[in-house]
């Protein structure tokens, strides 16, 4: 008896000479109509799956294979006598390779198509196709992708048949396969409906390959970056070496440096996924080596993000400290080609502006925490409240702390004076040890700087040793079951503190 393949494809690349490989093998070759039309111009036999069904394509094409004279082809197993009895008794013609890819939905998608055709590109009889030979895979293989046919060929030639290990591999790829295509059709109609995504009950993680990375964190462990459905990279690489995974974990924060302070020319300077040096400036030098001037010594091997285009000034005076990635919006042609020249394996990254998806997911031992990645409401003049004498006259310096205590890991501590951070304390566990850091960091240059916290202050020492730097102002979001006794001590060393309200956490 000879076996049966159903080649039902939209991306028909190879599929003629797979049919004739197949057909030399003593297979018969079924096809629903636009494959069979493609195969027959090729002058291969192939028999329509309408002569399997005795049913034409209804409902304009929607409905083809849908049929238990196929269906039941595909998932007969043939070790269970009455699967088999329903084979014989109602004529059903067994079916032994599914070699099947699906509707374009993607790149209609891409292609800005509107919900209609959206709609009509979401393929239904593919999938059940693929995931009913996939879960039959001990009887029938199942083929999703053109690059395998020739190695499936090949071990058919050697060993008469699909040997059991390529099968499971076959069946996890397809099962992989439509999994992302139902991800791709959830994120497409979800866009169509003007609807981003949400905490719901479920969250779908269907990710693709987007660049492999040469290891993770450690030489010792396996890293890759991965894209949700119908997403691309935020950045275009225009030079330097592939990025790495630490590279793109600092690189997030030096992006969100960047869209924090996208109205103005600004630099952010990222090290170990949290600021060492942030600045603002009239022009991007400017900017640049005041935010380096922060902390010199951590900026080395670091992150620079500017919010302007990088010019040949600029591009001069960061060579002289070792830089592992630059990004900005774009890149001058003169300061392009002199840092592609100059430092060839500097990574320079043409940051498109925007992110990936709007949810911030984390893995855990315990499982995956999901948030909504959204910044704290930016701190107002006429929403908060001050205590003390009302100081505006600091209040884009306090602005510029709040923003680099937000982008700081917790907990996190900013001294800023004339539109540049001056020290920053930044991941500590305890919150006066992070204000000692920040004033030691910033050394004399604390006389009348500002001070930002990203949470209230538990106890007055912090307020304290504020005060024995000289700082003039604080804006932290208050909050502390000591919070008179932090603002007596703020008013005794006549210290300003305007309380925001938002605590900005970054674990």
């Amino acid at each position: 008896m000879s076996k049966r393949a159903l080649i039902s494809v939209f991306d028909k690349r190879q599929a003629d000479h797979l049919a004739r490989e197949l057909a030399q093998l003593g297979y018969e070759i079924i096809s629903s109509s636009g494959t069979a039309r493609f195969l027959e111009s090729a002058q291969i036999d192939v028999k329509e799956v309408s002569d399997l069904t005795g049913f034409p394509h209804l409902l304009g094409g929607r409905v083809k294979t849908l049929h238990p004279a196929v269906m039941g082809g595909i998932l007969a197993r043939r070790e269970n006598s009455q699967d088999m009895e329903d084979v014989r008794v109602y004529e059903i013609p067994l079916i032994d390779l599914v070699v099947c890819n699906l509707y374009p939905f993607e790149e209609t998608a891409r292609a800005g198509a509107d919900l209609d055709e959206l709609v009509e590109n979401i393929d239904i009889g593919g999938v059940t196709l693929i995931r009913a030979a996939a879960k039959n895979y001990r009887q029938v293989a199942v083929v999703v992708d053109p690059d395998d046919y020739e190695s499936l060929v090949e071990d058919m030639r050697a060993t008469g048949d699909v040997s059991m290990e390529r099968r499971q591999t076959l069946a996890l790829k397809a099962f992989a396969y439509t999994s992302r295509y139902d991800s791709l059709v959830g994120k497409g109609i979800a866009s169509a409906f003007g609807r981003e995504p949400e905490l719901s009950e479920i969250l779908s993680l269907s990710l693709t390959k987007a660049q492999e990375l040469r290891y993770g964190e450690n030489p010792h462990q396996r890293a890759t970056l991965y894209l949700p459905p119908l997403a691309d990279l935020p950045w275009e690489q225009l030079s330097g070496k592939p990025l790495s995974y630490n590279n793109i974990l600092d690189l997030d924060g030096a992006l969100r440096g960047m869209a924090l302070f996208s109205g103005d020319c600004a630099c952010v300077i990222n090290k170990h996924t949290t600021p060492c040096g942030l600045a603002v400036g009239k022009s991007t030098i400017e900017a640049y080596e005041k935010a380096l001037a922060c902390d010199p010594l951590s900026a080395f091997g670091g992150i620079v993000g500017l919010t302007r285009t990088v010019d040949i000034a600029t591009a001069r005076s960061l060579v002289r400290t070792f830089t592992e990635v630059l990004a900005a919006p774009d890149f001058d042609e003169e300061a392009l080609a002199f840092l592609r020249e100059t430092k060839p394996s500097l990574r320079l990254l043409k940051w498109k502006g925007g992110r990936v998806v709007p949810l911030q997911i984390t893995s855990t031992w315990s499982g995956f925490l999901a948030q909504e990645d959204q910044p704290a409401p930016l701190p107002r003049l006429d929403k908060g409240e001050w205590i003390g004498t009302p100081r505006p006259d600091l209040w884009d310096d306090m602005i510029l702390a709040w923003k680099a205590a937000y982008l700081s890991k917790s907990n996190a501590i900013v001294v800023a004076s004339g539109g540049a951070t001056l020290g920053i304390g930044r991941g500590f566990t305890s919150r006066v040890d992070a204000v000692n850091w920040a004033l030691a960091q910033a050394g004399e240059r604390s006389r009348g700087a500002v001070l930002a916290s990203d949470a209230f202050f538990p106890f007055p020492d912090s307020i304290k040793a504020a005060a024995s730097s000289q700082i003039a102002a604080i804006i932290e979001p208050g909050g502390s079951v000591k919070d008179e006794e932090v603002f007596d001590a703020a008013r005794d060393a006549g210290i300003s503190i305007f309380l925001s309200s938002w605590r900005t956490f970054r674990h």
